[in-house]
C-alpha cells in the first residue's frame, strides 16, 4: 500500500483551498510531502522560499505532512521522494481538462506514478490564487480566503509603491 503522496503546485499564495485538500491527502496518506514549483509562467509574486515558509506555517500541526521545493518534472521528484502518487485539486471542471492532460503524460513519462484528484469542499471550489491575488490587489479583505499571516504577506506585497 502506498504510504507518501506528493501534493506539488506553485501555491502563490497558499488558499484555504490548498490547506483543505492537504488534510483530505493527510486523511487518506501517511506522508504527504508538499512540494512548490518555482513555475516562472505564473509570474509568482513570492519567491519560492517565501512560499515554503508559508506553507511551513500553514500544516505546522499537521504530523505527517513535510514542505520543500523541487524543479524539473514532478515525476522525478516523486521518484526521488519515493512517492507513487500525485495528489492534484480539481475545483471545477474547467480544471479538468488541462488537469488530465498533466495526468496522462505524467503517466506516460513513469507508468509507476499514479495521479489521484481531490475535490475541495465547496466553499473552497471557486478559489484561484489568480483570483485572491487580483482581489488582493484591489483592497480586498481576504480572511475568508487565506490563512491570516498569507493575508498580511499579500497587502505588504501588493500595496502600492510611493
Amino acid at each position: 500500500m502506498c504510504q507518501i503522496a506528493l501534493y506539488p503546485g506553485t501555491f502563490d499564495p497558499v488558499t484555504n483551498g490548498h490547506i483543505d485538500l492537504i488534510c483530505r491527502a493527510h486523511a487518506i496518506f501517511q506522508d504527504v510531502i508538499v512540494a512548490v514549483a518555482p513555475n516562472p509562467h505564473k509570474k509568482p509574486i513570492f519567491s519560492v522560499p517565501e512560499r515554503v515558509a508559508m506553507l511551513k506555517k500553514a500544516t505546522a500541526d499537521m504530523d505527517g505532512v513535510r514542505v520543500t521545493h523541487f524543479d524539473g518534472l514532478v515525476v522525478d521528484f516523486a521518484h526521488k521522494m519515493k512517492a507513487r502518487v500525485l495528489v492534484r485539486g480539481l475545483r471545477m471542471l474547467s480544471d479538468f481538462e488541462y488537469e488530465f492532460q498533466m495526468a496522462l503524460t505524467n503517466r506516460k513519462l513513469a507508468g509507476d506514478v499514479e495521479t489521484i484528484f481531490l475535490m475541495p469542499h465547496e466553499s473552497y471550489s471557486y478559489l484561484s490564487a489568480k483570483l485572491i491575488k487580483e482581489a488582493g490587489s484591489l483592497g480586498a479583505d481576504l480572511s475568508d480566503f487565506v490563512p491570516d499571516f498569507v493575508g498580511a504577506a499579500l497587502r505588504k506585497k501588493l500595496r502600492p509603491r510611493k
